[in-house]
């Protein structure tokens, strides 16, 4: 490993861990780990000095649920209803899909991630060791499953095991450590009972995290009470396949029992607001959640439901949906919000010993927000707020440019 020293200099520190409090200091990295944190960090003998007066120093972001290679089709089919948008438009196009496209596809979605701040992400979608050959190459952390659907075929279950289990064998702990691999069940409407029971003996025996869409919409919940007699979440736990190593994405449709069921199983939730808007899908009751001390991190779904993969920007409609949807200007707070998208999404995705807050001993995975832009000056005294309600991925400033020029290479070739 790289044992080089980079100091960033008067820095306003904003991490989880000190309440975002904001705190001007300075930063010591040692390979790629945070080594120090302090007002005044000896620099004689450091590799490298950035100096981050007037910026703010944050905890890269972490988008808990995204299809990557998806940034293809941005714009392919808008204002469309789910079931429309999957059968008559995506899942066609799906179907031509390759390893090149996924892998170009990745590459693409990893710059704009970068660009705007993003540096981990939890991904679902398919040809996933070329997706994780384009996480190689751009640097950045990944959590990566691969989509599995069997809508009752055996002979295409096993066939999904088998993918799920080669990306793991292949590509967990790839690059560095920077990657990990979970299991990927596509859905409780797309995935059999007997595919989700496999999945959770599996992932107990591999020691593997679930990626899984939940109750996204209306639709899906009358589809399975119509089906099991149960709502999603009770049809899962009836089965025995929640637990605490489940990140269940979008959960916008839940009863009060349901929210009891997450919170016995310490599911953890990915929100993705963007996503449903733009589908018409729905409010997750996130406020709701949090009173209830449920993990909650955000997504932003894949680029063809979004449009894009900004998380600051899916951070902000979070906290504004949660306050116009409860009629409570104090619901999802700026501290809430940022919390969601640092430390919650370390913490869904069982990466809070190693990132997701500005600690000694974590990994240097860390963004600076550039505040001399029009949309962030006069500074708010409360740097949080001026994070989540004024700046968009636009105001990060991205260190590495050498990195990013490769990147944009690779892409134009």
């Amino acid at each position: 490993m790289n044992d080089n020293t980079i100091l960033i200099k008067n820095a306003l520190i904003l991490s989880p861990n000190n309440n975002f409090e904001n705190k001007e200091q300075s930063l010591l990295i040692k390979g790629n780990v945070i080594s120090e944190i302090s007002e005044d960090i000896d620099d004689s003998n450091v590799d490298k000095i950035i100096d981050a007066s007037g910026k703010i120093l944050l905890p890269g972001f972490i988008n808990t649920h995204t299809h990557l290679s998806m940034a293809l089709f941005r714009g392919l089919a808008d204002d469309l209803s789910l079931d429309s948008w999957l059968n008559d438009h995506i899942w066609p196009m799906e179907a031509n899909l390759n390893e090149e496209y996924c892998y170009i596809g990745a590459l693409l979605g990893a710059v704009e991630l970068i660009k705007s701040g993003t540096t981990t992400f939890s991904d679902m979608y398919f040809y996933m060791e070329d997706v994780a050959r384009a996480v190689d190459e751009a640097g950045i952390r990944a959590v990566l499953s691969y989509g599995m659907i069997d809508f009752g075929d055996a002979e295409k279950r096993e066939n999904e095991f088998k993918e799920n289990i080669s990306l793991f064998e292949n590509c967990n702990g790839m690059a560095n450590g920077r990657i990990k691999v979970f299991f990927g069940p596509h859905s409780p409407y797309t995935a059999s009972e007997e595919l989700l029971i496999k999945v959770r003996q599996l992932a107990d025996e591999y020691n593997m995290g679930i990626h899984i869409h939940v109750s996204e919409t209306e639709k899906e919940i009358n589809d399975i009470l119509d089906e099991k007699g149960l709502r999603p979440f009770e049809y899962l736990d009836k089965i025995g396949f929640l637990g605490p190593d489940v990140v269940a994405a979008h959960s916008v449709w839940l009863s009060d029992n349901e929210i009891e069921i997450i919170k016995k199983n310490n599911v953890k939730i990915s929100h993705n607001p963007c996503s449903n808007m733009k589908l018409a899908s729905g409010i997750a009751p996130v406020s709701k959640l949090i009173e209830n001390d449920i993990c909650v991190s955000i997504g932003t779904d894949g680029a063809s439901s979004n449009n894009n993969l900004d998380l600051i920007e899916e951070l902000k409609t979070a906290s504004l949906l949660q306050k116009v949807s409860t009629l409570d200007p104090k619901a999802l707070s700026s501290d809430e919000a940022l919390a969601m998208g640092t430390i919650k999404g370390a913490e869904a995705l069982d990466l809070d010993d190693e990132i997701g807050s500005i600690e000694v001993g974590k990994k240097a995975d860390i963004i600076l927000i550039d505040t001399n832009s029009a949309n962030m000056v006069p500074n708010s005294s409360n740097l949080s707020s001026n994070v989540i309600y004024s700046a968009n991925g636009s105001n990060v400033d991205w260190m590495n440019r050498k990195s990013m020029k490769k990147l944009e290479k690779l892409l134009k070739n």
